[in-house]
This record gives C-alpha cells, sequence and structure tokens, in this order.
C-alpha cells in the first residue's frame, strides 16, 4: 500500500464518524479511528467493521481503529464526531496535546448548540482552542450509512476563510461525494442544528398519522424558522436555502434513517422522551437543540412556534395532539 499524503485521526467512532472514516479512506488517507468506549475499538480491530452503529460495512485496510487519544491527536488532522455536550471536553483534551505544534485543521461533523450555554460549537472552539488550530465544519444532507457504503452524496465545508475552506474539503472528495464549500460557518452549522428539531415535529405529525400535507406545511414553515433565527444568530440566507439548510431539513424530515424523526415518530405513537430515545439507542441531537432553540428565541424575541412546541412537548410532557392544535389556533397572517 502506497503512503498517504495526509494523516487524518476521526475523533468518535459511532455512526457518523466511521461514516467519515470510510470516506477519507476511499481518499486514500491513512486514517486513525478513535473510540473512547471500552473495547470499541478493539471489536472494530477484530471484526473489521463497526458492528455496534454500521453493522456489515467492512472497514478497509486505509481506516484503523484505535482507542489511542495521544496516538490520535498526533494526526496532521482532526475531524471530531462526538456529541455536542463531549465537544469541549475533546477540544480541551486535544489543546494539551498540540502545544507547540504549528497550527493544525480541526474540522468536525457534530451538529448542534453546547448544552446549557446554547454556544454554537465555533464559538466553544475559539473559547478553548483560541488560534491554535484552524476550525471547519462538515454538514449537508447525508445519512451515515449511505456516506459510508459510497452511495452519492453532498457536503458543504464551511471554514473562516476560502482556502481553508478548500483544503479541508479536499479532504473528503472522492468520484461519489460532491464537495462545495463555504465561509459562512455560523450559517451551515445553524441550519444542520435547527433542522433537527423540525425533524422531530415531522416524525411527531407522521406518528400521529396527520398525513403528507401536514409534513409538507411543516417542512415549509419549519425553513421559515430555520431562517429567521438563523439570520437572527449570524447566518446567511443564501446559506439556509442551500445543502446544510433546505436539504438537510428535507432529508431528516422524510426518511426514517434520521434518528430525530425516529424520535418524533415515537412520541407521536405514544412514547414518552425516555421510551423514544430508548427505542433508537443513539444520540438524537435535536433534543438538546430543541430546549438551546426555545432560550435563544426567547432571548432575542423571534418567533418559533413549531420549535417552541417541539420543545414543551419533550420537557414540559405536552401532549403532542395539543401541541397540534396549538400551532393550528394561531392567529392568521400572511405568508413570510
Amino acid at each position: 500500500m502506497s503512503a498517504s499524503p495526509y494523516r487524518v485521526a476521526v475523533i468518535g467512532a459511532g455512526s457518523w464518524g466511521t461514516a467519515l472514516a470510510l470516506l477519507l479512506g476511499r481518499c486514500k488517507q491513512q486514517t486513525l479511528l478513535w473510540s473512547g468506549e471500552p473495547g470499541h475499538a478493539q471489536a472494530m480491530a477484530q471484526s473489521a467493521t463497526n458492528e455496534a452503529y454500521l453493522p456489515g460495512i467492512p472497514l478497509d485496510e486505509w481506516v484503523t481503529p484505535s482507542d489511542d487519544f495521544v496516538e490520535a491527536a498526533k494526526a496532521t488532522h482532526l475531524v471530531l464526531a462526538v456529541p455536542s455536550h463531549a465537544f469541549r471536553d475533546v477540544l480541551t483534551r486535544l489543546k494539551t496535546q498540540l502545544l507547540g505544534d504549528e497550527r493544525r485543521y480541526i474540522c468536525w461533523g457534530t451538529k448542534g448548540f453546547e448544552p446549557d450555554t446554547s454556544l454554537l460549537l465555533s464559538d466553544v472552539f475559539d473559547e478553548v482552542m483560541a488560534k491554535s488550530a484552524i476550525p471547519a465544519v462538515v454538514s449537508g444532507p447525508s445519512f451515515a450509512g449511505e456516506v459510508a457504503r459510497g452511495l452519492p452524496s453532498a457536503l458543504t465545508v464551511a471554514a473562516e476563510q476560502h482556502e481553508d475552506a478548500d483544503i479541508v474539503a479536499a479532504w473528503f472528495r472522492d468520484r461519489h461525494t460532491r464537495v462545495y464549500t463555504s465561509t459562512d460557518l455560523r450559517g451551515v452549522q445553524l441550519g444542520g442544528a435547527i433542522k433537527n428539531v423540525m425533524a422531530i415535529a415531522a416524525g411527531i405529525s407522521d406518528g400521529l398519522g396527520f398525513g403528507a400535507n401536514a409534513r409538507a406545511a411543516l417542512i415549509t414553515r419549519g425553513l421559515a424558522e430555520l431562517a429567521r433565527l438563523g439570520q437572527a444568530l449570524g447566518g446567511r440566507a443564501d446559506t439556509f436555502m442551500g445543502l446544510t439548510g433546505l436539504g438537510d431539513l428535507i432529508l431528516t424530515c422524510t426518511d426514517d434513517q434520521s434518528r430525530n424523526r425516529r424520535v418524533g415518530l415515537a412520541i407521536g405513537q405514544g412514547q414518552d422522551i425516555s421510551q423514544a430515545l430508548k427505542t433508537i439507542g443513539q444520540e438524537a441531537e435535536g433534543i438538546n437543540t430543541a430546549r438551546e432553540l426555545y432560550r435563544q428565541s426567547k432571548a432575542l424575541g423571534v418567533e418559533m412556534p413549531i420549535s417552541e412546541q417541539v420543545y414543551r412537548i419533550v420537557f414540559e410532557g405536552l401532549n403532542p395532539e395539543h401541541a397540534v392544535t396549538a400551532l393550528l389556533s394561531r392567529e392568521a397572517r400572511t405568508e413570510g
């Protein structure tokens, strides 16, 4: 096997981290896939698959599972695919390893806000890393299983400078994956975060049996909410009409590969939130994001009626049918 021009470490071996590692491997980049779960890396190494998160999809020779965080931190390039609640801790661990090194790129695929602080992950990055590394985010309408299997996909990589976005985007480009670039770091993150709450709403609607008309209305009005709050928080309007806004919203609201949609379906079918999360067995970032959107929208005075009803269902135990009634009984207004 010829030497790779890069050495990449993917921090986080869930479904999305594994999919990104497999994509990097297809791009002929020697990739370390780090897992902090006890015994997980060893199990992946023995079976040459990630049976816990992407069963039946083989890891190729370019991807090496590992539980050695110090070794992962030595990689030339770093990709983070950890839950939002673990993002700060992982960055803090990385910073202790990067001291004295030249600035490196750290790209993340995590979608959401930091719990409790309501910070975007780029703001967390700035607080922890300052200028010691170059931030970027990869997002877009892409289910992990399809990316892992090499099915056609489109992604967006955002960084503050065009040159940096181009460099990071090149890591992920193969003949089945088209990767666009953006300098709207905030907007790309916001689209990827907010759409998860709308996916929960769409799932609840479908779980209640409300049909395709209701789903289409939720997606359309959800996009309006996404754009309103997204622009209030510093994103650009055109970003929300692209892959990381409208594209990701349509995908996660309409396909049951979406964990957030499946959570909503379970709630609409009568399960409470703890039962719904147990059913899917993985993180659903839309749960935390619903709480953060509620806080942000109230602080900024931005109307987010769909997001508010999801928040009330998840955190206040509101009956989903009552939430629908609240939405339908809102004062009539022009569309906008």
